[in-house]
């Protein structure tokens, strides 16, 4: 994945107050640290890199351009959001160089459908690989089609790109399919069995969605 360009400027304030101010000019609170330098507090602008994350996610390498003259190849370490207003908080960022290969984890992406009356049991959903930093998938799919209870995915069984390699114990497990449970092992267990569900009538009112946000 080539990098994406973006501005940021230097930070000279600190502390929530300063943080809130920086939000509230449109700005991301970030650090930029690794190779020995020193931390660095910059700011970037929220549009432009959530118009990134939102395309790349946490494999999206960034050419930042800094206000001061600077500039570093970096990419997303940590990102702190609003989980109500789906912002970004603070994002810690790490420098790379091109061509340096990366330890990342990658998020594991299911396709297909397993065997009939199974049910799809999610150990890990992101997989630890070794990779150059521009060159970082997305996500790894691993394919569950037809698999019947019993069935495991490991680490091993994942087919990995050209240049990427395997960083997680191949032993690690992804999935583990299992029976779905029996109308009667859920009485037993003192679960009801799914009872039918009736139509609605034509002027009912449909429940509101409530969500509740922190001033």
């Amino acid at each position: 994945m080539s990098e994406v360009k973006i501005s940021a400027e230097v930070r000279t304030e600190f502390g929530k107050g300063g943080a809130r101010r920086t939000r509230r000019a449109g700005l991301v609170p970030a650090v930029l640290y690794g190779h020995g330098e020193k931390p660095r507090h910059i700011a970037l602008p929220a549009r432009e890199f959530a118009a990134a994350i939102r395309h790349g996610g946490m494999t999206q390498a960034f050419a930042i351009e800094i206000s001061d003259g600077s500039s570093a190849l970096a990419l997303p370490k940590a990102i702190q959001r609003d989980p109500v207003r789906d912002t970004f908080e603070h994002v810690d960022l790490l420098i790379v160089r091109r061509g340096e290969k990366v330890t990342v984890d990658i998020p594991v992406v299911l396709t297909g459908e397993p065997a009939k009356n199974t049910l799809v049991m999610t150990e890990n959903d992101r997989l630890s690989v070794l990779a150059e930093a521009l060159r970082l998938p997305e996500n790894l799919e691993v394919s569950i089609e037809g698999l019947d209870a019993g069935a495991k995915v490991t680490a091993a069984d994942v087919k990995l790109p050209n240049g990427v390699e395997l960083a997680a114990d191949p032993e690690t497990t992804l999935v583990v399919i299992t029976a779905a449970p029996t109308e009667e092992q859920m009485a037993a267990a003192g679960g009801d069995a799914p009872a039918e569900e009736e139509a609605p009538a034509e002027d009912a009112e449909a429940p509101a969605e409530a969500a509740t946000a922190e001033a």
